[in-house]
């Protein structure tokens, strides 16, 4: 099944749109929602990515949160994947607060935005967790919401300010 879940992947790393959002289709379709967590989490996360509505791109968000609530260390090292379980939820929740701040909701968008700093301690020291870290702060920036750099882990390139973080409006 990953092996499948990193076709539709690629596909949607490679531009092609339409094609990942119909082999994802296709993946939840087989897995269905009380399927494997670890499928679940990664077929919705990426679905999300791939909609052009933020209500359906929320309602996939919601999916991969629920999801990553119910992984555990143990599946996710069957798997063979090295990560942190922790380290998936700053980039859940920062997705979750985007697509709040896109609805207009921006109560909840702060909301995902403060459960995500609060997550980030467990991002790597690398590329990933300075993308994550780097998205936090633009979307702190676009909610106008200064967050205290000291709350920031060391790996994030935190802004001096936050226009800084999200350049011209």
């Amino acid at each position: 099944m990953m092996d499948r879940i990193a076709v539709a992947m690629t596909a949607a790393h490679s531009g092609r749109g339409a094609e990942a959002a119909d082999l994802f289709t296709a993946l939840w379709a087989e897995v269905g929602p009380a399927g494997d967590a670890l499928y679940r989490m990664t077929i919705a996360h990426w679905t999300a990515d791939l909609q052009s509505d933020p209500a359906v791109e929320l309602r996939w968000d919601l999916r991969a949160l629920a999801a990553a609530e119910e992984l555990t260390a143990e599946r996710l090292a069957q798997a063979g994947l090295p990560v942190n379980r922790a380290a998936l939820f700053p980039s859940l929740h920062l997705n979750l607060g985007e697509t709040y701040r896109k609805l207009g909701d921006l109560t909840q968008a702060r909301r995902h935005l403060e459960q995500g700093l609060a997550a980030a301690g467990a991002l790597g020291e690398d590329g990933y967790g300075r993308m994550i870290g780097n998205g936090l702060a633009a979307l702190a920036g676009r909610l106008d919401t200064h967050v205290d750099p000291d709350r920031v882990p060391a790996v994030f390139t935190w802004p001096q300010t936050q226009q800084d973080a999200v350049g011209p409006r």
